[in-house]
């Protein structure tokens, strides 16, 4: 056999040398058409995560990296890259020995196969010691390359692997990207260097702002950089503020500003979106005050704030009685202009804006909500489903039930009016206009038509929350109604086999199931969502949609479990052991959001206690032997102790059974746990004392019998079996 020098270490090993060369700033600036605000900041976190994973991978370390962007450009920044790679030395594990050599010594085909795979002659292969035993290995020393080759090569496919929410083909090269890309600049210090991507070539020409000027005159463009280093200083002399952080300083100082020459405050809602929505808009901000005509503040604020919001982005003003002033704010990219005509062409763009608005508030107003309701059988809710006027027979069918079902009689009609007339704007000229005030519509033309006020309140209620942080509806009526809408959009096309699948939700039923947690958990409904699904499920049924089959109803429920887990995780920070413990043990003809919650809150809290843990280790060991036996007899006969830690143990359980029963009505369930806690010494006596699996028959069972028993009285809380331990458990 060939000598071969044996060496002992891991399976895989990589040794670096430590870097000596020197470091050098780098940028990468991808210019492009206008991305869509919406897509910043995710897409900047996605450059950056990016970068440190191919630098890492490429064993280039740097001192710092950062990313910075506006509209028309993303850039990556880095400081102290190092210029040459770490080398390193590589030992790539191959064949088993036992597989390596012959008979008489040789290497055999497979060896000679690894050695030529690898690049080495097969003399220099050495033995190395794995878990697995002795194992073939190649040692292979890779000098570090420059960090002007490891870019130049890397990057495309860095570049091809950004993801965006929608992204474009623009040309023959069929790469996508957010918007079509116009020019790229990547500088290693003070030198270009050449890649290619999407059908352009890099080079060390940037662009400055679209409409900057200097002395008066529009300046050239096209601009070569020289240095990485000075990239955010060389474009603020072009106009552009690349760094957002400085932009949103910029803007919050204007806006300041503007809002004490105009006596008022900003109005609190939507501000903080529409700044972060400046923030991304621009690329040298400037912000204007304008004016709107007084005749228009006679419109709902609701229109008025949409109205600016939503087609301009204009920030609102209100006085210190909360009222809207005739004034708004407006951020602009075009700091060189002349003010006063860019403030007099948004106003006037305003106020073509806000005529249409008062038009169409005008002419919903000649109509009652309520003469609306039968025209919504021309609105398709969805093709498998039927029009919006079956949706609303069926809310209205569910949410009668609901007050019911809390015994509320007296808002019986209240909610079943409400949700009567909860989709009738989208009939009106308003909603049309401005989709996002479906129920704030509703709200204004009930109380015009002289609903009553929680009538009127529920409608406007039915959408809360809109978003994962919104506020949620106050009223009962509101609750009920915005409830029964998303219980039954989640039934409605579960029973149409359109159920979400993997990580897509087109139709917005996750956002749908999230809100109904919280409102249900937040405001403290008792709602058996199982009855509730059941109940809409039934009525679908009966217009022909579904077959109210019982698995359709185990999946809605296994859904809005899964929701609950994420509620609980992400809201309230219980465990995902802590949550399946509770949750296995549900009837499973209930599920009481709430309920759940609370117990899985308590649970979570007695097993931070000390004595949690060694309880566990009986416990589960009583668990393991009732569920390997089968046993489900919890007759216990005293008479047929045979030791005193019998006696002692089922004297605690015949007190726990009754404490813990009350406890658990009572929905106490600290107080049920710390019942629990008391097994403790006792669970560990019997086991120390007897043997469950006596020779004698009748002691053996009456054994099983009392350990089923203490089984059964924690599976009332949860069960603990799905807790994971930290520490050693009895085999």
């Amino acid at each position: 056999m060939a000598a071969l020098k044996k060496t002992q270490t891991k399976s895989k090993g990589i040794s670096f040398r430590k870097p000596t060369a020197t470091s050098l700033p780098f940028l990468l600036e991808i210019g492009t058409e206008e991305i869509p605000t919406t897509f910043f900041p995710q897409v900047l976190q996605d450059v950056l995560a990016l970068g440190q994973q191919l630098f890492e991978e490429s064993r280039l370390s740097y001192h710092t990296i950062r990313t910075v962007g506006t509209p028309r450009r993303l850039a990556l920044l880095v400081d102290g890259l190092q210029a040459k790679q770490s080398s390193r030395t590589q030992e790539v594990i191959g064949p088993p020995k036992s597989a390596s050599f012959d008979a008489s010594g040789a290497y055999t085909k497979a060896a000679q196969g690894f050695a030529k795979s690898q690049g080495v002659p097969v003399e220099q292969l050495t033995i190395t010691e794995t878990p697995k035993g002795l194992y073939l290995a190649a040692k292979k020393h890779e000098r570090g390359q420059s960090a002007k080759q490891v870019l130049i090569s890397n990057f495309p496919q860095y570049l091809a692997r950004l993801t965006f929410p929608k992204s474009m083909r623009w040309n023959a090269s069929q790469a996508k990207f957010a918007r079509p890309i116009r020019w790229m600049v990547m500088l290693l210090g003070n030198q270009g260097l050449k890649i290619e991507f999407a059908g352009i070539r890099s080079g060390e020409v940037t662009w400055g702002h679209r409409y900057f000027r200097a002395k008066g005159e529009k300046v050239v463009q096209g601009v070569t950089l020289t240095n990485a280093a000075t990239y955010v200083a060389m474009m603020k002399k072009l106009g552009v503020l690349v760094d957002p952080d400085e932009r949103r300083v910029k803007i919050t100082a204007q806006i300041a500003a503007l809002v004490k020459s105009a006596k008022g405050q900003l109005d609190p809602v939507n501000c903080e979106e529409l700044i972060e929505e400046a923030v991304w808009g621009v690329e040298y901000p400037h912000s204007i005050l304008g004016t709107f005509q007084k005749e228009f503040l006679a419109l709902p604020k609701s229109v008025l704030i949409s109205s600016m919001k939503e087609h301009q982005g204009f920030l609102s003003l209100v006085g210190k009685d909360g009222k809207l002033l005739p004034k708004f704010i407006a951020v602009t990219n075009m700091p060189w202009g002349n003010t006063k005509l860019i403030t007099k062409g948004n106003e006037r763009v305003l106020s073509a804006r806000l005529k249409d608005a008062q038009y169409f508030f005008q002419e919903d107003e000649k109509q009652p909500l309520h003469e609306r309701v039968s025209a919504l059988d021309g609105i398709i809710f969805h093709h498998k489903l039927g029009t919006m006027s079956q949706k609303v027979e069926r809310v209205r069918d569910l949410v009668g039930w609901m007050a019911k079902t809390l015994d509320r009689d007296d808002l019986k009609d209240v909610c079943e009016r409400a949700a009567l007339l909860s989709k009738a704007d989208l009939t009106t000229g308003m909603v049309g206009e401005f989709p996002n005030l479906q129920g704030v519509m509703g709200e204004e033309y009930a109380q015009h038509d002289g609903e009553p006020h929680n009538v009127c309140q529920a409608i406007g209620e039915q959408y809360l929350p809109r978003f994962p942080d919104d506020h949620l509806p106050t009223s009962l009526p509101g609750k009920l109604v915005a409830c029964a809408d998303r219980c039954d959009s989640i039934a409605s096309f579960f029973a149409v086999k359109m159920a979400p699948s993997g990580s897509e939700d087109p139709l917005g039923l996750r956002r749908a199931a999230y809100g109904l947690v919280r409102i249900i958990h937040e405001t403290a409904l008792r709602l058996n969502m199982v009855d509730v699904f059941e109940h809409i499920l039934k009525i679908l049924a009966k217009q022909g949609v579904g077959q109210n089959d019982p698995k359709t109803t185990a999946d809605i429920i296994g859904f809005i479990l899964d929701r609950l887990r994420f509620y609980g995780r992400n809201t309230m920070g219980l465990r995902d052991d802590v949550m399946e413990a509770v949750f296995s043990v549900r009837p499973k003809h209930a599920v009481d959001v709430g309920d759940l919650l609370v117990r899985a809150q308590a649970l979570q809290v007695m097993v931070s206690q000390l004595d949690f843990e060694p309880l566990m280790i009986g416990f589960k060991r009583a668990h393991r032997i009732v569920e390997k036996e089968s046993w489900h007899d919890t007759s216990v006969l005293p008479e047929r102790f045979q030791h005193d830690a019998e006696h002692q143990l089922f004297r605690i359980l015949e007190t726990a059974q009754q404490d813990v029963t009350d406890c658990v009505t009572k929905q106490e369930y600290a107080g049920a746990l710390q019942i629990l806690l008391t097994f403790k010494s006792s669970i560990d006596d019997f086991f120390a004392a007897v043997l469950v699996n006596d020779p004698e028959p009748h002691i053996r069972e009456n054994r099983l019998s009392l350990l089923t028993a203490i089984d059964r009285l924690f599976l009332n809380m949860a069960d603990f079996s799905c807790i994971q331990s930290a520490g050693t458990e009895i085999g």
